[in-house]
């Protein structure tokens, strides 16, 4: 039943945060591996839900399902020893609202029914909340109250748009199920006035969720004040399952000729994305604000990926999936980078190949690949983004996207080079500190199989994958590469 999907976690999430710490550290590792054996099994075989009105195997939900359970299976025990290693002091909130979290995503990564996309979307809102807040300091009160009262206007207007969709249908005198599916079979019927207004809705207020700028002001502060693992799932798995709800109602807008609009729409918002990443990356004191914009820019080029279509559709699916693996790995390893120096500033953390040789390869290829560098994937999946735009007749959008890419690539390797090779005056102290800050194996695997999950797929994207990447764009004319 596909419905396991979602309520394995939220059970176990309910039960976890009246555990003792140490049961809640096994519940999170082995509901991670369960749901990752049944994502898998869902993603090969063709399963049933037991009510299909709200839930459905759809190929970009089970592509979404499939990175947020992959990436949480590696975060779990990353997790478990940075608990184990120092106690976080409300570590069953922790746990419970890790695997709450969990469950939410995998509801909107299923869910067929608009409305029940929105309240899964808003729901992950109210099991993350905690996890930014759970160090009870000022920052993390900030970052919290910032994050719930945005990212909450945000999913308000996208159900306004929901609804101005939900209208354009009975302006045609339709009486058809309220599904995605339904939608798109009737897309031609539907009043294009309400559709393009409800879209520029779903645009800004998932876009809210996603984190495209300029509406992305929550991001960089919950991403910072976040514990290493919740940042990981926030950075590697959410953003994702609000771009899904962009993605279906960009569909109907193709489907229903409309798909001009939705894309200038789409590349605008990228675009201005990148901008504001580029420039705030280049100056960034704060390495884990860093990873946060850097967020903000790949999200940016999936929304230009997505807008531009042709070969564009198939590098915005690959830069999705390389973003998350990338990303997860990064934030990982800057949670080892934190407890060792105990600091998030650049100019604190530097000569880590002394400190921490094996998280410095982690981290120092991690950024490399993030940047958008090669061998890794999101050079490929760039370069597809950038050769589709000049397919389509779009130079100057190829322009601005190269220019813009070239910018956040400057800013990002200045930081980390400075942070990786640099040198600081009063060093000693600090060394002392970090030397004892021991690299486990629950610190170093982690990220490191992430890590090694991106470059695998740069030489081979297994079959199911490639599948399910190309049922996921064929709606919109996309065509797979290779």
């Amino acid at each position: 039943m596909l419905e396991y999907l979602f309520i394995l976690p939220l059970g176990m999430g309910l039960i976890t945060l009246f555990l003792p710490a140490v049961v809640g550290r096994f519940a999170l590792v082995a509901t991670g591996l369960v749901h990752l054996f049944l994502s898998l099994g869902f993603l090969l075989d063709q399963g049933r839900a037991l009510y299909p009105e709200y839930f459905t195997r759809a190929y970009p939900g089970m592509l979404m399902l499939l990175l947020c359970s992959f990436v949480f299976a590696c975060t779990a025990p990353y997790a478990a020893g940075y608990m184990r290693q120092k106690p976080v002091k409300y570590e069953p909130v922790f746990s419970g609202c890790m695997l709450l979290f969990l469950g939410t995503m995998s509801m909107a990564a299923l869910a067929e029914h608009p409305i029940v996309f929105w309240i899964a979307i808003e729901a992950t809102t109210l099991a993350s909340a905690p996890l930014i807040f759970i160090h009870r300091s000022k920052q993390a009160l900030e970052a919290t109250w910032k994050y719930v009262l945005i990212c909450s206007v945000g999913i308000a207007l996208a159900l306004l748009g929901l609804f101005f969709i939900t209208f354009s249908m009975e302006g045609a005198g339709l009486d058809i199920p309220l599904t995605f599916t339904s939608l798109n079979t009737i897309a031609a019927q539907l009043n294009p006035l309400w559709l393009k207004t409800g879209f520029i809705f779903v645009l800004i207020g998932f876009g809210t969720k996603m984190g495209l700028a300029p509406m992305h002001t929550w991001l960089p502060d919950a991403h910072s004040e976040a514990p290493s693992p919740a940042s990981a799932l926030l950075s590697g798995a959410l953003l994702n399952c609000a771009f899904l709800g962009i993605y279906k109602v960009h569909t109907l807008m193709v489907l229903a000729g409309l798909g001009q609009f939705s894309s200038n729409l789409l590349i605008g918002f990228g675009l201005f994305s990148l901008l504001v990443a580029g420039v705030f990356i280049l100056n960034q004191p704060d390495y884990k604000r860093m990873l946060a914009y850097s967020s903000i820019e790949n999200m940016g080029i999936i929304a230009i990926g997505t807008g531009i279509g042709g070969l564009g559709l198939f590098g915005a699916m690959l830069h999705l999936i390389h973003h998350s693996l990338l990303k997860s790995s990064l934030f990982l390893s800057a949670g080892t980078i934190m407890r060792a120096y105990g600091s998030k500033l650049i100019s604190q953390c530097t000569n880590m190949p002394r400190l921490l040789p094996k998280t410095f390869c982690c981290y120092f290829a991690g950024c490399l690949g993030i940047a958008g560098l090669p061998p890794f994937g999101l050079f490929l999946s760039e370069m597809l983004i950038l050769f589709a735009a000049f397919q389509q007749g779009l130079p100057l959008i190829g322009l601005l996207f190269a220019a813009l890419l070239i910018l956040v690539i400057a800013g990002f390797i200045k930081r980390v080079l400075s942070m990786s090779l640099g040198e600081r005056d009063n060093i000693e102290g600090r060394s002392r500190d970090a030397a004892r800050a021991k690299e486990r194996l629950l610190q170093v695997l982690p990220p490191l199989v992430l890590l090694s999950c991106s470059l695998l797929l740069c030489l081979w994207i297994p079959e199911p994958l490639r599948q399910v990447i190309n049922d996921s764009i064929v709606l919109l004319g996309g065509r797979i590469y290779g």
